[in-house]
């Protein structure tokens, strides 16, 4: 897990000008009032889906969202706060917004952040960079190929294959600090059958966290 936190917090933050330190410093802030709990997850995901229909691609999407979620927790209260954006300023306001459950007037102390390593779920890949774009279509087409060999009624087929990408880092306000990288792949297929007058439609997909 140490790998992946390495590079979460190269991708993640420090590509969005951030660092542990500076979201301690951010917890802080929260921590000046009594709060029994305070975290800041931080996450990027990145998603691509490719859409094939009879030999021909329908549709291409490609997209990358990222933001900021930040919780403080007083006795049986809760308070949230989230940004769109991932900056500095984003995440000192959320914090701010959600001090208020909290009196004001603690001393707080900034506490050195330390990592937690974790044992691996799934291998530190990105699947949407583990095939190029040809590559993928190359691998719907072999889908529609075996679809229609399956059976001499199918008269069209359908197939689509999406992968995401998440990075997610969490801050505490213990200083614990932990990151983690969640691939996914799914492929999907639909065929419709003909016989004489009657049509019939059937689907199956699946995926996993690998690339």
């Amino acid at each position: 897990m140490q790998q992946t936190y390495s590079q979460v917090q190269r991708d993640l933050l420090e590509a969005n000008q951030l660092s542990p330190e500076l979201l301690a410093k951010s917890l802080s802030l929260i921590g000046a009032h009594h709060v029994d709990y305070a975290d800041i997850y931080c996450q990027r995901t990145a998603y691509e889906s490719w859409h094939l229909e009879e030999g021909m691609v329908k549709s291409g999407s490609f997209q990358i969202d990222q933001g900021v979620g930040v919780r403080a927790v007083s006795g049986d209260k809760t308070a949230f706060a989230y940004a769109d954006s991932l900056n500095i300023d984003s995440i000192n306001r959320s914090a701010q917004a959600v001090r208020v459950i909290g009196a004001a007037g603690r001393e707080q102390s900034i506490k050195v952040p330390s990592a937690v390593y974790g044992k691996p779920v799934h291998a530190v890949i990105d699947p949407i960079a583990s095939l190029d774009s040809a590559a993928k279509v190359a691998l719907l087409n072999k889908v529609e190929a075996l679809a229609k060999a399956a059976d001499p009624r199918i008269v069209q087929v359908m197939a689509g294959l999406t992968c995401e990408h998440d990075m997610i880092y969490l801050a505490r306000l213990d200083g614990k600090h932990a990151a983690d990288i969640r691939p996914m792949v799914r492929l999907n297929v639909s065929v419709i059958a003909k016989q004489g007058d009657r049509r019939e439609q059937g689907s199956a997909g699946g995926g996993g966290r690998y690339d």
